[in-house]
């Protein structure tokens, strides 16, 4: 676990505090975010979800039924929670909502699945197919939800009316954040294999992913600042708290392998995908308090993400 500070967690604070001072001291303006934003969105980040995803096979996918049927089912039912929770308690829009189901609930797994589990649980193939599947739940169903649902919000289309449902679904699917991880699903489903000849290519782009995002969520951070009330607090317990705790009692019901389940509580412990906060801040949709989650969720998971594994770890014993 001291591993996982060191080598993790640590290098994204010193990234997105790098960030914040830039913002600061007027390095990049405010709007200059809005284009690290977009290379990330539509180029770094496309690149990266392809590039993990087609690295699974189809009898990855069909080795665990349960585990694949609790991370679709219980991610979707979560994330539709905080969309119709936030609405409910914080009277968020649509638009809103939807961003910030994008963010208190959906796990960064694509950026830390495997910085995460691999030192802690090796890098063999459990490890591979909870990271694989996940990831695959998380980009290719829940953020097209998530960009659909801001689309119908009126969110996506610089503050136009609301669209219509098709209008809206054509639009997400628009996105490349979108269409490259469901592709790369349908080619894994297809047991088509990406020739290994142009993974540096995507590598190479992919790169750019992480560092740039956090980077961006820095600058983010200096334009809007962190506040610290009850909606953040309310998105940092469903993210820290209620995921894991749900996947803890679930998994455990149908019988999970005590190893499965310890790194499936802690994938979607994991602080919240920095694909929320990229979309929020291209569409100037629920910025501030997302940002600010994201911040108290990365600092929560330190203390979050021992406790887990040790209930996990108590509760098959």
């Amino acid at each position: 676990m001291q591993q996982m500070l060191v080598s993790d967690l640590i290098p994204i604070f010193v990234v997105m505090i790098l960030g914040y001072m830039a913002g600061k001291k007027h390095v990049f303006a405010p709007e200059q975010a809005q284009i690290f934003n977009k290379l990330v969105l539509d180029f770094a980040l496309p690149a990266a979800l392809f590039a993990s995803i087609v690295r699974a096979d189809r009898e990855m996918l069909f080795q665990n039924t349960t585990l694949s049927l609790i991370s679709l089912v219980g991610l979707v039912a979560l994330f539709m929670t905080s969309y119709v929770t936030i609405m409910m308690f914080f009277k968020r829009t649509k638009a809103e909502a939807a961003v910030c189901a994008l963010i208190a609930g959906s796990p960064t797994i694509g950026f830390l699945g495997y910085a995460v589990l691999d030192p802690l649980y090796g890098t063999g193939v459990e490890t591979g197919l909870v990271v694989a599947i996940v990831a695959i739940v998380v980009n290719a169903v829940t953020i097209p939800i998530g960009l659909y649902l801001l689309n119908a919000g009126g969110g996506g289309n610089d503050g136009g009316p609301k669209e219509s449902n098709s209008s809206a679904l054509i639009d997400a699917l628009k996105e490349p954040v979108v269409w490259a991880p469901i592709l790369a699903v349908i080619l894994v489903l297809l047991g088509i294999k990406v020739p290994a000849v142009v993974d540096p290519s995507f590598a190479l782009l992919a790169k750019a992913n992480s560092s740039v995002a956090v980077f961006a969520a820095g600058l983010t951070l200096a334009a809007y600042s962190i506040e610290l009330d009850k909606e953040v607090a309310y998105n940092t317990f469903f993210k820290l708290v209620l995921m894991p705790g749900v996947f803890l009692i679930v998994g455990w019901l149908c019988g999970l392998d005590s190893t499965v389940l310890q790194m499936l509580v802690l994938s979607v412990a994991l602080p919240p995908a920095f694909s929320g906060i990229i979309i929020s801040s291209k569409y100037q949709v629920y910025t501030r308090t997302g940002t600010s989650s994201l911040a108290v969720s990365v600092l929560g998971f330190v203390i979050a993400a021992p406790v887990w594994v040790y209930l996990a770890k108590w509760i098959t014993s």
